[in-house]
C-alpha cells in the first residue's frame, strides 16, 4: 500500500518560521513577511518535529505562504510569480514552442513567452528567488540536524536513524535547487549549512555548480531510501540518479564536455530502480496520479492537494487554463465549466508534430481543434489556437478531486518515460554501455503505451531529430521544452522559428544569449560577488 507523505497545516507554519531567516532573502534584495527569531529549543521537544521541519523544505515546492493559496511569505515574491512549479513550467515552457498564454496584462508573461524578457521580469526573480529559499531551507534543516545538536537534545537512536535519510533528502532538495539555478541561469548565490546566516554568498558559475551537484548527489546515495520505498511526495536514489542523467544528458550545454556515457549509466539505475509505465498515459495526469497505475512511473511529483496545498501552482494552472474560451469544457476536466475562459493555447508548431494519420488515435494527443484556426496572429484573442486536455483533474475511477479550482493533480517533475528517451537519445549521441535494441525498444514501449500503430520503429527511423519530437509528443507541458531546444541548437538562432519566437508573428532568430535568463536586478544589488550574464 502507498505511503502518503502530506505537506500539512504543520509544514505550511514551517514556511513562515523558517523564512525569518535572514538568510533566505539576504541575497534576494527582499524582505520576509514574518519577523520571528529562529525556531527555539521547545519546538524540537517532540522529536517527530524534525520531520516537520523536512516537510518545510519539501513545502517550499508546493506554497507560497500560509494566508491562502494567493499569499507569499516573502515580500517582493507574489504567489503568481514565485510558486516553484508554476515560474519553472513558464521559464522552460511558455518561453519555448507548446503553449502561449492569454492574458498578457499578467506580470512577466507577455516577455517570456515572446522572448522579450530582461533583469526586471518578476518570474525570472520568483524562480530564483523560491529556489534559494528551498536551499535557505535545507540549509536550516541541516544546521538544527548536526550530531551535536542532536546529542544536546538527547534525541533517540530510532530518531537519529530517520534524520540520517531525512539529511539526505535536504541535501538532494537543495542540489536540485542547485541545478535549476545551474540550467536556467548559469549562476547562483552558493551557500551550505557550513556558511554562518548572515555570509555574504559566493557566486558559483556553471562549472563549479555542475560538479558540486554532481559530488553532493553522489556524496547522499547510500543515504536515500531506495526507489519507491520512501513516502510519495519524498525523495529517494531514483530522484538523485534521474538528476545525474540530466545534467550528463545536459553537459556539453553547461560544461562543454560529452558525458552521454554517464547519462546511460544513471539512466539504467532509474529504469532498474522497479519502475513501469502507466498503463495509461493520461494517468499521470490525473487527480488520482499518486495512487492509480502513475504511482509506478511517476518519479517525483510536485504535490497538489485541492484542500491542504491550495496552490496556484502548474497544475491548477495548466488545467483551469485548458479551458476553451468556445468549448467551455471544464467540467470534463472536474473544475468549473468556464475555467480560465481560454487562457492557455498551443502553437502551431507543436500541433504539427501531431499531423501525421497514425497519431490520431495516440492517446498523447489531447488535442481540440474543431471549430478553431490553427493560427494564433492575435495572442489575446481566446478563440484562435487549438487546445489541450493532457492534464485533468478527474480520476481514473470516473471521479474529480475535492475542489472546483485547485486541484489534487500532482505535477510529475520527473518520470520514467523521460529516462526511457534520456537513454536513447545518449546511446545516439555515442555513449557507451547502452545497445541499439534497448533504445529501440523504449522508445517502442512509449508508441505501444500510447496506443500508436507505428510501435516497430527501426534504427533508420529513431534518429536524433526524431527523438526531438518524440520528447515533445511524449513529455509536452512537463517543462522540459527549453532544455530540449538548447541541447537540440534550436532554441536561439533561426533554423527552427515558432509562433511568436522573438515576438514574431511567425517567429525570428534569437540571439544566442537568450540560452541563460539574466541575474535579477535585485539579486544584482545585493550580492556584488554576482555578475550579470552576457547580452543583458
Amino acid at each position: 500500500m502507498k505511503k502518503i507523505f502530506k505537506i500539512n497545516k504543520i509544514a505550511t507554519i514551517l514556511l513562515v518560521l523558517v523564512v525569518a531567516f535572514s538568510s533566505c532573502t539576504k541575497d534576494l534584495d527582499i524582505v520576509p513577511k514574518d519577523d520571528q527569531d529562529l525556531l527555539g529549543e521547545d519546538f524540537f521537544k517532540d522529536e517527530s518535529a524534525y520531520k516537520e521541519l523536512l516537510a518545510g523544505v519539501y513545502a517550499n515546492l508546493s506554497l507560497t505562504g500560509v494566508d491562502g493559496p494567493g499569499s507569499s511569505n516573502i515580500d517582493g515574491l507574489d504567489a503568481g510569480t514565485s510558486q516553484f512549479g508554476r515560474v519553472l513550467l513558464y521559464l522552460q515552457t511558455l518561453s519555448a514552442d507548446q503553449m502561449i498564454w492569454s492574458y498578457e496584462n499578467d506580470p512577466g508573461t507577455r516577455e517570456i513567452q515572446r522572448n522579450l524578457w530582461n533583469a526586471d521580469d518578476p518570474i525570472i526573480l520568483g524562480m530564483f528567488g523560491r529556489s534559494h529559499v528551498t536551499i535557505a531551507f535545507a540549509n536550516n534543516f541541516l544546521r538544527e540536524t548536526t550530531d551535536a545538536k542532536l546529542a544536546e537534545r538527547n534525541v533517540s537512536e530510532a530518531t537519529k536513524a530517520d534524520i540520517v535519510k531525512f539529511r539526505a533528502e535536504a541535501r538532494l532538495l537543495r542540489a536540485m535547487s542547485y541545478y535549476y539555478m545551474m540550467d536556467l541561469f548559469g549562476q547562483a548565490n552558493f551557500t551550505t549549512e557550513a556558511d554562518a546566516i548572515n555570509d555574504q554568498p559566493q557566486a558559483y558559475n556553471r562549472q563549479q555548480l555542475f560538479d558540486y551537484v554532481e559530488s553532493e548527489l553522489k556524496a547522499i546515495e547510500d543515504d536515500l531510501a531506495d526507489p519507491m520505498a520512501n513516502e510519495h511526495g519524498r525523495a529517494d536514489k531514483a530522484v538523485a540518479w534521474t538528476i545525474l542523467a540530466k545534467i550528463y544528458l545536459n553537459a556539453e550545454v553547461y560544461i562543454g564536455q560529452d558525458k552521454y556515457t554517464e547519462c546511460i549509466d544513471y539512466s539504467k539505475k532509474v529504469i532498474g530502480g522497479g519502475y513501469s509505465l502507466a498503463t495509461n498515459y493520461l494517468h499521470n495526469f490525473m487527480a488520482d496520479n499518486d495512487v492509480n497505475s502513475a504511482y509506478n512511473e511517476i518519479i517525483f511529483p510536485l504535490i497538489s492537494d485541492g484542500i491542504y496545498t491550495q496552490n496556484y501552482g502548474p497544475t491548477t494552472v495548466m488545467i483551469n487554463g485548458s479551458v476553451g474560451s468556445l468549448e467551455a469544457n471544464g467540467a470534463a476536466l472536474g473544475v468549473g465549466a468556464g475555467g480560465w475562459g481560454g487562457a492557455l493555447r498551443l502553437r502551431k508548431q507543436f500541433v504539427q508534430l501531431f499531423d501525421a494519420s497514425v497519431f490520431n488515435n495516440d492517446s498523447r494527443n489531447t488535442i481540440l481543434s474543431a471549430g478553431r484556426n490553427i493560427e494564433i496572429t492575435d495572442i489575446s484573442d481566446k478563440d484562435q489556437g487549438f487546445i489541450l486536455e493532457k492534464y485533468s483533474n478527474a480520476t481514473s475511477t470516473g471521479g474529480f478531486g475535492a475542489d472546483q479550482t485547485f486541484v489534487d493533480t500532482d505535477f510529475p517533475l520527473f518520470r520514467l518515460a523521460d529516462v526511457y528517451l534520456m537513454y536513447a537519445e545518449a546511446f545516439l549521441r555515442g555513449g557507451a554501455g547502452a545497445t541499439q535494441t534497448e533504445a529501440l525498444n523504449y522508445v517502442n514501449m512509449l508508441r505501444t503505451r500510447a496506443n500508436n500503430p507505428q510501435n516497430n520503429l527501426t534504427a533508420s527511423d529513431v534518429t536524433l531529430d526524431f527523438i526531438l519530437d518524440e520528447r515533445s509528443r511524449e513529455l509536452h507541458w512537463e517543462a522540459h521544452r527549453r532544455q530540449d531546444l538548447i541541447r537540440f541548437g534550436k532554441f536561439t538562432g533561426g533554423s527552427y522559428n515558432w509562433a511568436w519566437k522573438g515576438n514574431g508573428t511567425n517567429g525570428i532568430a534569437l540571439p544566442a544569449e537568450l540560452k541563460l535568463y539574466p541575474i535579477p536586478a535585485a539579486s544584482l544589488a545585493s550580492n556584488p560577488n554576482l555578475s550579470q550574464n552576457a547580452g543583458y
